[in-house]
C-alpha cells in the first residue's frame, strides 16, 4: 500500500527547489515551516489512509446511463471529504474563499493525491485549472457567481478543447457560439476527451468551452472561450434549469478507468426551451486561446506531477515486492534458503533507477512551481526585473516538468512490472494498473512531442538565449560545489555531471544557432532528444544539490549514494542524446523515405 513520502517531499521542497529560502526571505507572506509541515503531514495521512485504499475501486469503471455517470464505489464520498479538508482551495485567492498558499504546496500535495489514485485526482486537476482561467480572465459578474464554489470544489470544472476532427490543431475546431443579445451565447458542437465531463461528485459542473463566433476569423485567431454550466445559476446563487448539454458517451480506455472521459454534446435540444447550451464569454472575443493557455499551463505542470507520482508509487510497490519475494541465492547471501530478490544486483539497479529518476523529476517539477511562486511574489512587490526572470524560468521548466516527468512515470511503471516478474503481468498486484494509468500522461495536455517543440522554438530563445545559458550556469555552480567537497562518497559524480552539462551546453548552442539560421526543420529534428537531455542533466544536478545539504540525519548518506548512482550509471546517455541533437537531423530527414 502506498505511503506518502512526506519527508522526501518536504526535503525537496525546502532544500532543493527553494521553498526554505523563499520563506526566510519573506517572499511567501506569513507562510512558516510549521505550517508547511502540518499541511504536508495531513495530506500524507489523507492520501495514504483515505485515498489509496479506494484506488482499486477505480478499475470498476464509470458506467453511463441516460447521460448520467456513476463514479466508482466510495469515490463521491471520498471527494466530499477531500474538499471538506480544504484541499481544493489551497492556492485559491482569499477574496473568494481560497487559502492563498504557494503553488509549491499545491503541487506537493498533488503528488500525494496522484500517487494514491491518479484517476481520482484528475477531477481536481481540471477544476484548479478552471479556477485560474476564471480568476485571470473572467469579468467580475462571472467571478461572483462561480469562483467561490469552484475554489472550494463544491462545483467542478472542465476543459473542452478537442473535437473528433481536431486533436492538437485547435485552429480547425467547429463548435460555434451564437450571441443571444443579452450578453449570453448559445453553444453548439461536440467535444471529446473531456475529463470528468459528467460525474456524481458535485451538484454542478462548469465547462470551459472553446468555440467560434459567427464572424470569427479563421484559424486560432478566431477562437473564443465560454463558461458553460451544467445547471444554470439563479440570481440568488441557487441552481436553476438544466443547460442544453449532455454526456453522450464515456470512453473505454487503456488506464485511468475511474476517471470518466466523456464525449460532450452542446445544443442538441434535449434540455431547455430552445436548442443551444447557454454560455458566457471569458475574456475578449477571438482571444480564447490565450485564456485557455492559462488553464493549460497549470495543467501541464500538474500532469508532470502525475508522472512523478506514478514513478513514486511504482517504486514503493516494487520495493515492497522485492523485499518479500525470494528467488535463488544472491552473491554473498548468508541467510537460509533463497534470498529476497532485492539482494540481486540486477533488481537493485532497477529499484535505484526508479528511485533516482522519480526524485530527479520531483525536483524539476517543484523547481518549476517555485519559479511560478517567485514570479507572483515579485509582481506583488512591483519588482519587474525579478518577475521577468522568474516568469522566464517557469516558462523554461514547464515543458521539462511535463514531458521528462511523464516519460519517467512510464519508464518507472514499466520497470516496476519487470521487478514483479510474472506477477507484474497479473492484475492483482496493481503493478499493471500503474503502467496503464501512466501511459496517458505523455499524451494529454499537449503531447510530449509538442512540449519539445515548445521548449526549443519558444523557451530557449527567451532573452536572446541568455536565460537558458544562465540556468546552465547555475547548474554548473552546483556541480563545482560537489567537486570542492572532495568527499570520496561522491565518487566520480562531479566529473559525470560536468560531462553531462557540457553535452547540454553544446546541444543548446547548436539549437539556438539553428534557429537563428532559420534551420527550423533541423532544430525540430533534435527537439525530443534535447528535451530528454535537459531533463536528465538538470534532474541529476538537483539530486547533487540535495546531496550537498548537510542535515545530520540518517538519510544524508543515502542521498549522496543515490546521486552518485545516477551520475555514474544513468548520465552516460547524455552524450548519445547530444549527438542525436547535433548530428541526427539529416539522417532523420533522409529516412522519411523509408516510412512509405
Amino acid at each position: 500500500m502506498y505511503r506518502a513520502p512526506v519527508e522526501d517531499i518536504a526535503f525537496t521542497l525546502k532544500h532543493v527547489a527553494g521553498l526554505q529560502a523563499a520563506i526566510d526571505a519573506g517572499h511567501l507572506g506569513d507562510l512558516t515551516d510549521d505550517l508547511v509541515d502540518a499541511i504536508l503531514n495531513e495530506a500524507g495521512r489523507f492520501a495514504s489512509e483515505e485515498v489509496a485504499p479506494l484506488a482499486q475501486e477505480g478499475e470498476k469503471g464509470t458506467p453511463l446511463k441516460d447521460g448520467v455517470v456513476t463514479t466508482p464505489p466510495g469515490w463521491a464520498g471520498l471527494y466530499r471529504n477531500w474538499i471538506d479538508g480544504g484541499w481544493n482551495s489551497l492556492t485559491g485567492t482569499p477574496d473568494y474563499g481560497g487559502q492563498g498558499l504557494p503553488t509549491m504546496l499545491s503541487v506537493a500535495t498533488s503528488e500525494m493525491w496522484n500517487s494514491s489514485s491518479m484517476a481520482f485526482s484528475l477531477c481536481s486537476l481540471l477544476t484548479m485549472g478552471a479556477v485560474e482561467a476564471v480568476e485571470a480572465h473572467a469579468d467580475e459578474t462571472l467571478k461572483q457567481i462561480y469562483l467561490e464554489k469552484l475554489i472550494s470544489g463544491e462545483w467542478t470544472g472542465t476543459m473542452n478543447l478537442t473535437e473528433p476532427h481536431a486533436g492538437s490543431d485547435l485552429g480547425v475546431l467547429k463548435t460555434r457560439a451564437e450571441p443571444v443579445g443579452d450578453g449570453s451565447y448559445r453553444i453548439f458542437g461536440q467535444k471529446i476527451f473531456i475529463t470528468y465531463g459528467e460525474h456524481d461528485f458535485a451538484d454542478n459542473i462548469i465547462h470551459l468551452v472553446l468555440a467560434r463566433l459567427p464572424d470569427a476569423p479563421p484559424g486560432t485567431r478566431g477562437i473564443s472561450l465560454f463558461l458553460v454550466p451544467k445547471f444554470l445559476v439563479n440570481a440568488d446563487g441557487s441552481l436553476g434549469a438544466r443547460n442544453d448539454l449532455i454526456c453522450h458517451s464515456v470512453e473505454h480506455k487503456l488506464g485511468i478507468h475511474g476517471s470518466p472521459t466523456c464525449t460532450m454534446i452542446y445544443g442538441d435540444g434535449k434540455f431547455g426551451d430552445e436548442p443551444g447550451a447557454l454560455g458566457w464569454l471569458i475574456g475578449e472575443e477571438n482571444r480564447g486561446l490565450a485564456c485557455m493557455f492559462t488553464m493549460m499551463n497549470n495543467a501541464r505542470l500538474n500532469v508532470g506531477i502525475q508522472g512523478v507520482a506514478v514513478a513514486e508509487a511504482a517504486y514503493q510497490k516494487a520495493l515492497e515486492y522485492a523485499n518479500e519475494r525470494t528467488q535463488g541465492k544472491a552473491p554473498g547471501w548468508q541467510g537460509e534458503g533463497m534470498s529476497p530478490i532485492i539482494e540481486h544486483p540486477d533488481i537493485q539497479r532497477d529499484l535505484l533507477t526508479m528511485k533516482s529518476l522519480a526524485q530527479a523529476s520531483r525536483a524539476i517539477a517543484f523547481s518549476c512551481a517555485h519559479a511560478i511562486d517567485m514570479a507572483d511574489s515579485a509582481e506583488g512587490r512591483g519588482d519587474a526585473d525579478a518577475a521577468k526572470f522568474w516568469r522566464e524560468r517557469a516558462n523554461l521548466l514547464t515543458p521539462i516538468a511535463k514531458a521528462f516527468s511523464t516519460d519517467i512515470g512510464v519508464d518507472a511503471a514499466s520497470i516496476g512490472v519487470q521487478v514483479h516478474g510474472g506477477m507484474g503481468f497479473i492484475e492483482e498486484t496493481g503493478a499493471a494498473r500503474l503502467l496503464r494509468d501512466s501511459r496517458i500522461a505523455p499524451i494529454y495536455e499537449g503531447t510530449n512531442g509538442i512540449q519539445a517543440i515548445d521548449l526549443v522554438t519558444r523557451k530557449l530563445p527567451q532573452s536572446g538565449g541568455e536565460h537558458v545559458k544562465g540556468y546552465i550556469g547555475e547548474l554548473r555552480e552546483i556541480t563545482a560545489e560537489v567537486g570542492r567537497k572532495n568527499n570520496p562518497d561522491f565518487g566520480m559524480t562531479a566529473d559525470k555531471l560536468d560531462e553531462a552539462l557540457a553535452d547540454l551546453e553544446t546541444a543548446t548552442d547548436w539549437l539556438l544557432q539553428a534557429l537563428q539560421d532559420g534551420r527550423i526543420q533541423e532544430a525540430l529534428a533534435g527537439a525530443t532528444p534535447y528535451q530528454r537531455l535537459f531533463g536528465l542533466t538538470s534532474g541529476a544536478v538537483y539530486l547533487a544539490k540535495g546531496a550537498l545539504v548537510e542535515t545530520g540525519d540518517a538519510l544524508e548518506n543515502g542521498r549522496i549514494a543515490l546521486c552518485r548512482f545516477c551520475a555514474e550509471n544513468l548520465l552516460g546517455e547524455t552524450s548519445a542524446l547530444r549527438n542525436a541533437v547535433t548530428q541526427g537531423a539529416q539522417s532523420l530527414i533522409q529516412a522519411r523515405s523509408a516510412l512509405g
